[in-house]
This record gives structure tokens, C-alpha cells and sequence, in this order.
């Protein structure tokens, strides 16, 4: 079996019985408790850190996770109304990396990474996002059988470069590169790479225009 780090989690449940607590705060008390248990688990990252409430983190043997200034990721507890009180998570398999630029913020997301995923400064991601650099299973229903079906599921680097706005409840799938400053709308599932500059939605992800607010 592989190893895994031991993630140190918050007194979440207590906190969770205690409803007369207000959110703001909880927010306080998370923000300090999340830069120690960040630091705690072995994520490097910069100044100006808030991570508000409990965020669900998984990180095996060697796995990189970086984290950049100025980032923001509120989860759950309804922070953003979109999101309603669903968690953030961040898996980062076995010799994998996540890297967060500077000044980024994202609600709720759902970042799985088995190889890459790299995500570039001043991004925004939407609530209820989910960026996977995996197909999770095989596409082989023999495979799918065996024990070892997630051992041969498809993996390829994802890409979001600078100053790319991705709608919420989108689904950005293995391999993809968004080229910076483009605008994924809501609930799009994008299957391929993105250029620079566009406005893109629908499922699969197609361009829409270029963006001319540039």
C-alpha cells in the first residue's frame, strides 16, 4: 500500500454541533488553523494566505502541492451561495504536482491531480468547479473488472494560464490547456484545449468568440 502523508484535520465536527458560533468567527479561527495545518502537511506557500473553513486534502508520497501569494479558497458553510455548503478538496497522487500561481481564487473546487495540474496567476475559478488530470477509470470494461482499474486510467497535464475567469459548476477534463485571459462559462465541460483570448462554453467546450475586452 502506498504511503500517504497524514493530513491533520480540524475539530471540524465540534465546531459543526456548535451552531451558535457565528461564521465569521469560525472564518478567523479557520484561516489561522489552515496556515499551520497547510505548513503542517508539507504545502509550500506564500504570503497572504485564506483558506476559509475546512478544506478536505489527500496528499500521497512525494506529491507536490504549491501555493502562490494572495490565494483565496472558501469552502462550503455557505460563502458562496453557489456552492451551498459543499467542501473543497485537493488529491494529489503519488509523484504528482498542483501549482497555484499568485493571487488566485477558487470556491469549493475539486482539484484531482495523478500527474499535472498547473494553474497560473490572477485565475479565478468558479464555485463547484472540478479539474481533473485523469480519466479515474479505464476505458477498457475488462480492466474495469479488476482490481487494478484505476492503475490504467488516462492521465495528461492540465494548463490554465493567467488571468483565465472559469464559470462555476465547470468540468475541465485531462490534457487541456485554457490560454490566458479566456473566459470558460458556466457549467462547461471542456474536453479541449482552449486559445488565448476567446470566450468559450457548452458541453463539449467550443469557442464561442474572441474576446475583444483585451
Amino acid at each position: 500500500m502506498k504511503e500517504q502523508v497524514s493530513i491533520m484535520r480540524t475539530p471540524s465536527n465540534l465546531f459543526r454541533k456548535i451552531g451558535r458560533i457565528p461564521l465569521k468567527i469560525r472564518v478567523a479561527f479557520y484561516r489561522k488553523w489552515n496556515l499551520f495545518r497547510f505548513f503542517f502537511c508539507g504545502i509550500k506557500y506564500g504570503r497572504n494566505l485564506k483558506v476559509s473553513t475546512h478544506c478536505n486534502l489527500h496528499l500521497e508520497q512525494n506529491a507536490q502541492l504549491i501555493i502562490g501569494d494572495d490565494f483565496r479558497l472558501s469552502s462550503g458553510s455557505f460563502l458562496n451561495p453557489l456552492c451551498r455548503n459543499l467542501e473543497a478538496g485537493m488529491y494529489v497522487h503519488s509523484d504528482a504536482k498542483l501549482i497555484i500561481g499568485n493571487n488566485v481564487g477558487m470556491s469549493s473546487p475539486c482539484l484531482w491531480a495523478r500527474k499535472a495540474i498547473i494553474i497560473g496567476n490572477h485565475v479565478n475559478i468558479g464555485g463547484d468547479t472540478i479539474i481533473m488530470d485523469c480519466d479515474a477509470h479505464s476505458l477498457d470494461y475488462l480492466i474495469r473488472r479488476s482490481k487494478d482499474d484505476q492503475k490504467y486510467a488516462q492521465s495528461a497535464p492540465i494548463v490554465i494560464e493567467d488571468d483565465v475567469f472559469i464559470g462555476t459548476r465547470s468540468i475541465i477534463l485531462k490534457g487541456v490547456t485554457i490560454g490566458a485571459r479566456s473566459i470558460i462559462a458556466a457549467g462547461s465541460v471542456v474536453t479541449k484545449s482552449i486559445p488565448a483570448d476567446c470566450i468559450a462554453g457548452g458541453n463539449p467546450c467550443q469557442i464561442i468568440r474572441r474576446n475583444t475586452n483585451v
